[in-house]
């Protein structure tokens, strides 16, 4: 189920990204933004836990270092039909550290495995964790493997790692992402120093070429930003990760599958812009790609932007089939 992941991502990974994202691929594995306990626990569940049954497998990243409080919360995940429940301590935000959770847990490993087994004692679904490699002057192998062994001796099997260390002071969570420089042999040497456990590769990760090469040595990838930036990287994960032959869909294909949920989500009352932003980047690099982002950009912010908006974007862009152009239009 790991073995391709589109990493959690504020603000990012929200419902209507998932929705589009699945359109592309059928088994990369989802998962939602982290949600904090508080939110859950003192707030609106049914918007933050809500989504659609097309998104599966999806998992729902919690935010949090109470047991009990998590615990509560894995029910709620539970009951409303999640896959897997995945624990963050891999957040550098200086927000997520005051609240100790996120990347701090990783200097306390022995209250990281108290959360998972009550949260594992809570439900029946897997339980996963999202860390990193270190944390400030915590930078070695012995640390991380020490990590490892007090949380999976918890009952964790499943673990996600991003292959940077977090510097909780000085940096910015986008600095976090990008300055502390990739450590892959640390991550592979959790693998085979535990068989048994399924470890996931984060950090970095930008085509389907460098997935298969690390999972030749890993059990799973986990693709970030570049997922988001450019959703078509997407495009052949499911026969190329999972070997499942299918009919090979166009953008245009893609998008224009997408137009029923938009139009029922307008029906709803959500903005067309909460849709559309999340999928500027699909014509990444193609003609036609940067006059279908700018008409996005400039008419789906409007009150009264409706399915049209859209439409008329994707006629900006020329259609090709194998004998050339379905459509010509303008190019960008």
């Amino acid at each position: 189920m790991h073995r391709f992941c589109v990493a959690p991502m504020l603000d990012w990974t929200d419902r209507h990204e998932r929705y589009f994202l699945r359109l592309i691929s059928h088994k990369a594995m989802l998962y939602t933004e982290m949600v904090t306990v508080g939110a859950l626990i003192h707030g609106d569940v049914e918007r933050h836990l809500r989504f659609n049954h097309e998104e599966h497998p999806l998992a729902l990243q919690l935010g949090g270092s109470d047991p009990e409080q998590l615990a509560k919360c894995s029910v709620m995940a539970e009951q409303f039909g999640y896959d897997e429940i995945n624990l963050n301590v891999g957040c550098p935000s200086s927000r997520v550290q005051s609240g100790q959770f996120g990347a701090c847990l990783m200097a306390k490993s022995a209250l990281v495995a108290e959360c998972i087994r009550a949260m594992r004692a809570s439900v029946s679904i897997p339980v996963s964790v999202k860390c990193r490699i270190g944390i400030d002057d915590q930078d070695s192998d012995a640390f991380l493997h020490d990590f490892i062994h007090e949380v999976a001796a918890a009952g964790c099997r499943t673990f996600i790692i991003h292959a940077r260390i977090a510097l909780l002071q000085g940096l910015s969570p986008k600095e976090n992402r990008e300055i502390p420089p990739l450590n892959y042999p640390r991550v592979i040497s959790i693998k085979e120093a535990n068989p048994d456990l399924c470890v996931v590769l984060n950090g970095g990760v930008r085509s389907i070429d460098e997935c298969k090469s690390l999972l030749k040595k890993v059990d799973g990838v986990m693709m970030g930003r570049e997922a988001y930036q450019n959703p078509w990287a997407l495009a052949d994960v499911d026969s190329e990760l999972y070997g499942i032959s299918s009919a090979s869909r166009t953008r245009h294909e893609v998008m224009r599958s997408y137009f029923p949920y938009v139009e029922t989500q307008l029906r709803e009352g959500t903005p067309l812009q909460h849709m559309t932003r999340h999928i500027l980047g699909l014509f990444h690099g193609q003609p036609g790609g940067k006059a279908f982002r700018r008409h996005l950009s400039t008419y789906a912010y409007r009150r009264d932007a409706t399915i049209s908006v859209l439409q008329d974007a994707l006629d900006l862009v020329p259609e090709y089939s194998e004998f050339g152009f379905l459509s010509q239009n303008a190019a960008g």
